[in-house]
Order: structure tokens, then sequence, then C-alpha cells
């Protein structure tokens, strides 16, 4: 289980860096066109969409190509995302809506396709948001989502952990694809496919992968350096161990599990 995490900072991290998210969000990209990959792969004919976490709108717009008869709605928790994802989809049938994963202002039954990509790594627990979910969904109707997995950025948290010396580990923790199977079962999904993959990013170096995290927003999934003298040794260490045990001639490699998943909503 993922470790309690601050949404309010996710929030505002996010919020904050909207205008730069699609330059620098190479992984994020790639996972949006599996998931279109994954719909064309069902044959779904859906009339009402809802993505959940749909940052600068880049999922649904491939989306809206795909279903061009489907009215869609766009949720994500910062309002600089929802801002931009207006702004890019300007024109399409799609509503973007201020809103949190685990409560969706949206009454039951609402869409028959609810999708997600690079979201729900953010939460403390999936279980309330998979709940709503299927609660918007209709019955019968398909939950396919992508999130960050357990394996994410191992090399960073490997080497900060190493870095620590038995002090307190503030790095972030992921879902296992096992959590991600149980969590679908308990809030009621059937059918359910869950797999997972690895994309790797090469950096020139550790302070550009630090560097690129916070561009997307996603700087709490790497630790912090607080005040003080001995928060920037750990962090120096931390970089140092991270060359010697991963770094390459191109520079270090930065590995992301992704976790797919796709379930039904019970007739």
């Amino acid at each position: 289980m993922a470790a309690e995490i601050d949404r309010q900072k996710v929030r505002d991290s996010f919020h904050r860096q909207a205008n730069d998210y699609d330059c620098h969000a190479v992984v994020q990209c790639r996972v949006v066109a599996k998931v279109v990959d994954m719909l064309q792969a069902q044959q779904l004919t859906p009339a009402r969409i809802l993505d959940v976490g749909a940052g600068t709108g880049r999922l649904l717009g491939r989306v809206t190509e795909l279903y061009p008869e489907a009215s869609a709605v766009g949720a994500d928790l910062a309002p600089g995302m929802c801002r931009a994802a207006a702004e890019n989809l300007a024109g399409k049938r799609v509503q973007m809506v201020n809103a949190d994963a685990e409560n969706l202002p949206f009454a039951p039954e609402s869409f028959d396709l609810v999708l997600s990509t690079s979201t729900y790594q953010w939460l403390s627990s999936l279980d309330q948001a998979f709940g709503e979910a299927r609660r918007v969904l209709a019955p019968r109707g398909l939950f396919c989502f992508a999130l960050f997995g357990e394996k994410t950025l191992f090399e960073l948290r490997d080497s900060y952990r190493s870095a620590l010396s038995g002090g307190a580990d503030r790095s972030h923790s992921f879902f296992s694809k096992s959590e991600v199977e149980e969590a679908l079962q308990r809030v009621g999904f059937t059918g359910a496919t869950v797999t997972s993959e690895l994309e790797v990013e090469m950096h020139p170096d550790v302070p550009e992968l630090l560097r690129s995290l916070k561009r997307i927003g996603a700087g709490s999934t790497a630790p912090v350096a607080a005040s003080g003298l001995s928060e920037r040794r750990i962090m120096l260490d931390m970089m140092a161990a991270y060359r010697k045990e991963f770094g390459a001639k191109d520079g270090i490699p930065a590995t992301y599990e992704v976790i797919y998943g796709l379930a039904r909503k019970p007739g």
C-alpha cells in the first residue's frame, strides 16, 4: 500500500506545472498511446466517456477521435490542468470538471466508459477511487486505466535508502500489481485483466532526473532535501550511489512500471 500522501501538495504541484507538462511527460505520453490501443482492441461504441485525472487532455483528444459521436467529460484535481485541457480540446465535445477521483460529482451510471492514466498512484488507497469509477459506470460499462506500479523509480528510491543509513524514508511508494487486482475485486469489478510493463527513460544525470520529475508536477515521487547540512549530505550521497550503481555511458536510467487494467461493472 502507498504511504500517506498530501493531496493538496499533489494538486498544487500539478496546477503549477500544467503549461510545461506535455513537453516533459515522455513516459506518460507512451502510456496514453498504449491505452488507446487497448480501447481499439475492445471494439466499443460508448456514448458517454469519463477521463479521471485528465491532465492536459491528451487522452481525451485521442478518445474523441476514436469515438466521435460520444460525449466526454474530463475530471482533474488541479485547476491548472483543467484550464490547459479546455484550451487544448476547444471545439471538441468535451467538458472539463475540477474534481477529485475519490469523490466524483456525477450521478450513478452516468458513463459507459471510464478511463484514467497516470493518476491513481497519487492516492493512499485505491478502493475509494475504484469504487467511484464503478459507481458512475453503467451496467456492463468498461473501466480502463493505467497507473505507475511498485518498480517505478526503483533506482532513485534504492539509492536514497542506501544514503539514509537507517534514517526516515520519505520517498514515494507505489502500488503492486496484486494490490491493484485486489482493490478491483473488493469494490465489485468483474473479469479484470491487469498487466504490467516496464518503461525506461535515460537522463544525463541525477539532478536532471529530479528536475524532470518536478517539471511534470511529480516532484513528490522523489525525496526532497529539507534545510540543513545533514539533509544536503544525504542527497549528495544518494546521487553518488545512483551514479555508481546504475550509471552508464549515456547517463542514468529511470525505470517506470506501468500497470494496465481492464474491468467491467457487472450487468
